[in-house]
């Protein structure tokens, strides 16, 4: 069993949101979608966000497999702006069941940051605190990145955190099959208790 369901053209979309969208994040998470049996938004992919919400429900709503994992990235902008005004629509909307979020940790000035339930450490390690930008545990739960201190005002079943996607030293590199990218897309699918099987 994979975890790709089929798009019938009825029901509530399942997403992960993933909070960076530059080259190479977009690369790791296109190994961790082939992994895990995802689909991902590639057109979500920019710094900053390129497309806004009702553009990316309607790209969500016409993929033809879900889970779908979205990217969204505000460029290190500590103010609410384009990509966290994005995700808001994707978190209220209707149709879409964001199933879990991959916070992704930066050196962002400003930022308040968010809790995490649990973070894969660059080491593939699952940690009970924060990560930060390299993927290395940190003291408490509050993660610092972009695009992340908007998740407070929602109510989401699991925020993993995680380094820096497709980097961390070369540690989540493609070309090694981006393991801590794949690591936080499966626990993701574990807690949501989505059938999964590496594939692709």
């Amino acid at each position: 069993m994979t975890a790709d369901r089929k798009n019938d053209g009825g029901g509530r979309r399942r997403v992960i949101v993933v909070t960076d969208g530059d080259s190479l994040a977009r690369r790791a998470l296109q190994m961790a979608a082939r992994r895990t049996g995802c689909r991902l938004i590639s057109r979500s992919a920019g710094n900053p966000t390129p497309l806004g919400g009702v553009e990316l429900v309607e790209l969500i709503q016409s993929a033809r497999y879900d889970p779908v994992i979205v990217m969204f990235d505000d460029n290190g902008d500590a103010s609410q702006s384009h990509a966290e005004q994005a995700l808001s629509v994707l978190l209220t909307h209707p149709q879409m069941d964001v199933i879990g979020v991959v916070a992704v940790a930066s050196h962002t000035e400003g930022a308040v940051g968010t809790a995490v339930d649990f973070s894969i450490t660059a080491g593939g390690q699952l940690v009970q605190t924060a990560v930060d930008k390299e993927g290395e545990p940190v003291a408490g739960y509050i993660l610092c990145g972009d695009t992340v201190d908007i998740l407070e005002r929602y109510t989401i079943p699991v925020i993993v955190g995680v380094g820096d996607i497709g980097k961390m030293n070369g540690r989540d590199a493609p070309e090694r099959g981006s393991p801590i990218s794949t690591a936080a897309i499966q626990a993701i699918l574990k807690r949501g208790k989505v059938g999964l099987q590496e594939s692709r």
